[in-house]
C-alpha cells in the first residue's frame, strides 16, 4: 500500500440505485403539514387565549429575525452543495455587519449594503483559499475565519469609530454612528383589512389574517431581496447546467472532473457566493434591525443558520421553513414571551403524543414510551404554571434548535463529498 493514513480517499462514484428514497416531500404533503400546523396553533390559541401566537406583530417580528438566519443558511447551502463545509458563516456575517455600519453612516445605506456583501465575499475567499487551494481542514478554517473576523472588526471599530466625526455622530469603540433607514413597503389597503379581521379573534380566519398581515406590513426591501434570493438559488442550483455542475462537485468531484468540470472554479464561486450571502445577512442586522454596527451583533445567528440548513436537508424550501421556525421562537421573547411560550407547551404536548403514537405503531415501544413520558412531564409543567420564566424564554431559540435537529436527524442526506479534501487529477 502506498497511501498513508493521512491521505483523504477520493469519494466513490455514486450509484444511481443508492439515491435515498423519499428524501423530499411532495407539494401536497407540505401543504397538508402546513395546514395541520395552522389548525393546531389556532386551536391552542383559542384554548389558551394567547392571541400573540399568530398576531401580525409576532409574525412581522419573526420575519425580521428569520431573514438573517435564512441568509446564513442559504450561504451554507451554496458552500456545502459544492462540497465545502462553511463553519465560518458567523465570521462572514460579522464582517458584513461591520462593512455595512462603516460605509452606511458615511454615505448611504445602499452603499453600506453593498459593502457588507463585499466584506462577506472577502471572508468567503479567505475560507476558499485555505480549504480549496491549500487543503486545510474545513472545520479548522471556518473556526479561524470566525476568530479572525471578530478580532479584525473589534480592532477596526476602535480605529474608525472612537474619535473624530464618528465619535461626534454617536460612535464609540463598540458601535458605529447610526445610518439612515432602508425603505420598507406595505400593501395598500390589504394591511388594514387583515388587521381588522385579526382583531375579531375568529378561529383559523383571524390566524390566517394575522400571519398574512405580518408578511405584508412594514416589509423591508432587504426582506423582499432575501425571498427572491431563495427562489433564485433554487432555480440556479436545480434548474440550470451551472447548478448541476456545482452540485456534482459536492457529490463526486472526481467524476465531475472526468466530465470536464473545473471543480476548483465551481468551488471558489460557491464559497464566494456563500460569503456574500452571509455578509448580506450581517448587513441586514446592521442596517434594518438596528441601523448601527454593534459588537457581537450576530449573536450566533451564523450557527443557527447552519442548523436551519441541516433541518432543511440542504434544500432552499426546507431551509426557509427552518429559518422561519427559529425566527418565530426568537421573536417570542419580544412580545409577551412568557405567556406565549407557556401556550406553546400544549403544542409540544400534542406533537410528542403524535410522535409516541407513531413510534408505538411502528413497534418502537421504547422510543414511544419515552415520548409519552416527556409529553406527560410537559403537560404537568403547563398545568401547574401560568407563565414560563423569562430566562427560559430567552433560551427558547437554542432549545428549539436542539429539538429540531434531534428529531430531523434520521431523514438527512448531506452531499457525499461534503468536507472532503479534493486535489486536481485525483481520479487518474
Amino acid at each position: 500500500m502506498t497511501a498513508t493514513m493521512t491521505d483523504t480517499p477520493p469519494p466513490a462514484a455514486p450509484k444511481a440505485e443508492t439515491a435515498p428514497k423519499g428524501s423530499g416531500r411532495s407539494l401536497s404533503q407540505i401543504l397538508m403539514i402546513v395546514a395541520g400546523a395552522l389548525l393546531l396553533v389556532s386551536a391552542i390559541r383559542v384554548i389558551t387565549g394567547a392571541n400573540q401566537l399568530t398576531s401580525e406583530g409576532q409574525v412581522s417580528a419573526a420575519l425580521g429575525l428569520a431573514v438573517p438566519i435564512g441568509l446564513a443558511g442559504l450561504a451554507g447551502l451554496w458552500s456545502e452543495r459544492s462540497g465545502v463545509v462553511n463553519i465560518g458563516l458567523e465570521g462572514m456575517m460579522i464582517l458584513g455587519t461591520f462593512g455595512a455600519g462603516w460605509i452606511g453612516w458615511q454615505s448611504s445605506p445602499w452603499l453600506g449594503l453593498l459593502c457588507g456583501i463585499g466584506f462577506g465575499v472577502l471572508g468567503g475567499l479567505v475560507h476558499a483559499v485555505a480549504t480549496i487551494t491549500f487543503g486545510v481542514d474545513h472545520i479548522v478554517s471556518g473556526v479561524a475565519v470566525n476568530l479572525l473576523a471578530l478580532g479584525i472588526t473589534q480592532y477596526l471599530a476602535k480605529l474608525f469609530f472612537s474619535d473624530g466625526k464618528a465619535a461626534e455622530a454617536g460612535g464609540n469603540p463598540k458601535q458605529s454612528p447610526p445610518s439612515d433607514s432602508l425603505p420598507s413597503v406595505d400593501v395598500p389597503g390589504l394591511s388594514d383589512a387583515l388587521n381588522s379581521i385579526e382583531k375579531h379573534h375568529w378561529f383559523l380566519l383571524s390566524d390566517l389574517a394575522g400571519i398574512l398581515g405580518g408578511l405584508v406590513t412594514d416589509l423591508s426591501v432587504v426582506t423582499i431581496m432575501a425571498a427572491l434570493l431563495f427562489v433564485g438559488s433554487w432555480w440556479v442550483l436545480w434548474r440550470t447546467p451551472f447548478g448541476l455542475r456545482l452540485r456534482s462537485c459536492g457529490e463526486n468531484p472526481v467524476a465531475a472532473e472526468s466530465l470536464g468540470v473545473n471543480v476548483y472554479k465551481y468551488k471558489y464561486a460557491a464559497v464566494a457566493v456563500s460569503g456574500g450571502l452571509a455578509g448580506l445577512g450581517g448587513a441586514f442586522l446592521a442596517l434594518v434591525t438596528s441601523h448601527i454596527y454593534l459588537e457581537s451583533q450576530t449573536g450566533g445567528r451564523g450557527y443557527i443558520g447552519l442548523a436551519a440548513m441541516i433541518f432543511g436537508n440542504w434544500r432552499p424550501g426546507g431551509l426557509a421553513m427552518g429559518a422561519g421556525l427559529f425566527g418565530y421562537s426568537d421573536a417570542l421573547q419580544l412580545r409577551n414571551g412568557g405567556q406565549t411560550v407557556h401556550a406553546l407547551l400544549l403544542v409540544l404536548v400534542v406533537l410528542l403524543a403524535l410522535l409516541a403514537g407513531w413510534k408505538l405503531y411502528r413497534k418502537a415501544h421504547w422510543q414511544g414510551g419515552i415520548a409519552l413520558f416527556v409529553a406527560a412531564l410537559v403537560l404537568l409543567w403547563y398545568l401547574v404554571t401560568d407563565e414560563v420564566p423569562n430566562d427560559f424564554v430567552g433560551a427558547t431559540p437554542y432549545v428549539v434548535t436542539l429539538l429540531v435537529l434531534s428529531l430531523s436527524a434520521q431523514r438527512l442526506r448531506m452531499p457525499k463529498a461534503d468536507g472532503m479534501r479534493y486535489r486536481k487529477g485525483q481520479g487518474k
